[in-house]
């Protein structure tokens, strides 16, 4: 168990990879010169965002594969500073019919190599939007990998709200979970995403770290919440690096007072 430092970047991505790329390179030499964080965190779909109401062709012309360029350059960011990069994509697909592509989140460790990909499982096709029109769903879960600052697991946005998503990550020993998102702004959303958040921590004794987008649709306030359902990092509603500084020795601290995922009867659930 250690203390480490991640850094949440809250940014609002453009359309092209290639600005987003630029945009990568200048936040993680930012948060490398203060920060010296094991790991920058990047929001959901961070490699490419349209405006609402885009052509779902135009925006998904964008999408790349995983040995593609903006990949590659994000690779190479994590290697020239020696850190851990977690970012989202538009991922191509295989069947060349199928104009969707897989909202992916790629994690990457500080030598510039893949350490997992994932493709999100649980499309938000709610209050009004379909994101299945526009991407295809993966069908395994992430699974939790072990890293220099705790055993970290991960989901995506609208993930948050099945309970499921986030016990398969506890069940498999994450400590940290990571929440990639790009929140949509409305009706009691900034209540929900918090509320959400703090019940997936709380309810497992885990850390969560959601990174939101800003600006346009996406709402910001990314936050880190910890196993007693303590916001101890948040952000605003506008760009910003958001320093996250963690002991996981509090998971057990916590466990020992709070002991719900050990008292769990399985039998009895479906």
């Amino acid at each position: 168990d250690m203390e480490s430092l991640f850094v949440m970047a809250q940014v609002a991505p453009t359309e092209y990879p290639k600005d987003n790329l630029e945009k990568a390179d200048s936040l993680v030499k930012d948060a490398a010169e203060k920060y010296h964080p094991g790991m920058i965190i990047f929001p959901e779909t961070f490699m490419s965002r349209f405006p609402a109401g885009t052509d779902i062709a135009t925006a998904n012309a964008v999408a790349e594969p995983l040995d593609g360029e903006f990949v590659q350059g994000m690779k190479k960011l994590a290697a020239d500073h020696d850190v851990w990069l977690t970012f989202g994509m538009k991922e191509t697909i295989e069947d060349p019919a199928d104009h969707r592509c897989y909202n992916t989140v790629v994690m990457v460790n500080n030598k510039g190599e893949i350490v997992q990909t994932y493709r999100k499982t649980h499309l938000y096709d709610a209050f009004g939007y379909k994101e299945s029109n526009e991407y295809k769903a993966g069908d395994k879960f992430f699974e939790p990998v072990d890293t220099p600052f705790g055993k970290l697991g991960l989901f995506v946005c609208y993930e948050v709200r099945f309970p499921e998503v986030a016990r398969y990550q506890k069940a498999k020993g994450a400590e940290i979970v990571i929440m990639p998102t790009a929140w949509f702004k409305g009706d009691l959303k900034s209540h929900q995403f918090r509320t959400l958040i703090t019940s997936r921590a709380l309810e497992n004794t885990f850390f969560v770290f959601a990174c939101d987008q800003c600006g346009g649709t996406a709402m910001g306030e990314s936050v880190a919440v910890d196993p007693m359902g303590v916001a101890f990092a948040a952000g605003n509603e506008r760009e910003e690096l958001i320093p996250v500084y963690v002991d996981t020795d509090r998971i057990k601290e916590v466990e020992s007072k709070l002991p719900s995922f050990k008292d769990r009867r399985p039998a009895l659930y479906i």
